[in-house]
């Protein structure tokens, strides 16, 4: 038994053997491997609102410019290259994941050098064309990463690698928020792109030390592969590069899919719908986090203290604690709990907005709710994806999952700016930040058809589940 339904047999197992899976050596390496991709996803998200907020630049852009993000979520076109195509030299020298991974990271240390070199109020597009290259980069390392991280790990291994992926993720994002609104606050924006750019060096001294994991062939794929060579010899006399190009594409990107959907049947289009309203409630709020704060008159270094340093804490209990529920409970059974408390946490924004003033305690509660949810709820969802894969396509296929994943909160969250705007020219008269509260009720709603679904996809696993 494979997928998620595989991890619910493990129920019975106890809390020291399930705490004791943090100590394993592969685990502990995701831990800077998570820090590596945490590290870019702030800088071209919340953290350059902020800078842009601070600059003067209007809601309505920032809130366009964080588009810049739907990179991640389109990374399943290119994630078949990132799987089958090796990089000259070194692939030889490092494996096709870490070669993969060794090229992003330096693709992301110089985008954000590059931008630290750039002022919004007068270079506004040279910024955002290296922010797109950070984020370019960064969903490649997402691809070669993600599918390095389970062809590295058994299925037993999943949920705590997924917590300290989250750990070292969470430590990233630290850096990237707290970390560099600090630096902008004492020094200068500029300074704080350098550094960010410097700590870019984890990640690619780490690849260059871990070890490539072995290949895996799941069952079935290798008659799925041999329609591969049947194809080819079907092609009759066709120019040698039409053939291999064609190989190419039935090989690395049609046979991921089939094998998926003939694993699944219909229930993957349900599953592929799930994945993609799951974080709809959290992602369409988060680029107008930063500016709220902003408007309220939180200075950058309780923004830094509350939203990031404290809300640090809370993400990586939530991680630590989803991965130990993990590996007893197994993750569809967790995957509605996760939903609702997801879509509940954007409430306490309204709280805090309808509060009217910067209360440090409100937003020290609302960070506390949304940061443990969103540790949690990450470590149940990552496990779930990475049951869900066929470790033959493991690049394509969790590609495809993450870029769903993210696609739609990304296209709802650019017009979240122009949202805000107009609530907020609508309500203020009747409360200085009454559109702030009514939009984070509007994204709190979206969750309602992930519950839905996610009631669905959990009583599918159950099914599949043996007697203990």
């Amino acid at each position: 038994m494979s997928g998620p339904a595989a991890a619910d047999t493990r129920a019975d197992k106890g809390w020291r053997e399930s705490l004791a899976t943090y100590t394993h050596p592969r685990v502990v390496t995701f831990l800077f491997l998570g820090f590596s991709a945490g590290l870019p996803f702030l800088l071209v998200f919340a953290t350059l609102s902020a800078w842009l907020r601070e600059y003067g630049i209007s809601r309505t852009a920032i809130g366009f410019i964080s588009w810049i993000g739907i990179t991640y979520s389109f990374k399943f076109v290119w994630s078949p290259v990132v799987d089958r195509v090796p990089l000259p030299l070194l692939t030889r020298w490092l494996g096709r994941r870490r070669s993969w991974m060794l090229l992003a990271q330096a693709g992301i240390a110089g985008g954000l050098l590059g931008m630290s070199f750039c002022d919004p109020r007068t270079d506004l597009w040279g910024l955002v064309v290296l922010a797109l290259v950070v984020a370019f980069s960064s969903a490649t390392q997402d691809i070669a990463l993600d599918a390095f991280r389970i062809e590295a790990t058994d299925a037993s291994l999943q949920g705590a690698t997924a917590a300290t992926y989250q750990l070292g993720y969470r430590i990233a994002v630290l850096a990237a928020g707290a970390g560099a609104l600090y630096i902008a606050e004492f020094g200068s924006w500029p300074i704080a792109y350098q550094s960010m750019a410097a700590l870019g060096l984890v990640g690619i001294i780490t690849t260059l030390i871990v070890s490539e994991p072995e290949r895996q062939v799941a069952a079935g794929t290798s008659e799925l592969e041999g329609k591969v060579a049947t194809f080819a010899a079907g092609l009759g006399t066709m120019p040698m590069w039409v053939r291999k190009a064609l190989i190419f594409v039935y090989g690395a990107i049609v046979c991921p899919f089939v094998d998926f959907f003939a694993r699944y049947g219909w229930m993957a289009v349900v599953l592929l719908l799930f994945i993609g309203l799951f974080r709809l409630s959290d992602i369409a709020m988060g680029v107008m986090a930063n500016p709220f704060y902003i408007d309220m008159g939180f200075s950058l270094s309780q923004i830094a203290n509350v939203s990031k340093i404290y809300g640090f804490v809370m993400s990586i209990l939530g991680a630590l604690l989803g991965g130990v529920l993990v590996f007893r409970m197994g993750a569809a059974r967790l995957l509605a709990p996760a939903v609702f408390l997801i879509a509940v946490s954007n409430l306490t924004f309204s709280w805090l907005a309808l509060v009217g003033q910067p209360d440090t305690l409100i937003l020290t509660v609302a960070i506390s709710v949304d940061n443990l949810v969103g540790g949690m709820s990450g470590s149940i969802f990552i496990a779930f994806l990475s049951g869900l894969t066929n470790t033959a396509y493991t690049a394509t296929q969790y590609a495809l999952f993450t870029s769903i994943m993210t696609l739609p909160g990304k296209l709802m969250g650019g017009s979240s700016g122009w949202i805000v705007d107009k609530l907020q020219a609508e309500f203020s008269s009747a409360h200085k930040f009454g559109g702030y509260a009514i939009f984070f009720l509007y994204t709190a709603l979206l969750g309602l058809p992930a519950l839905v679904l996610a009631m669905i996809v959990r009583r599918r696993f159950e099914k599949e589940t043996p007697p203990s």
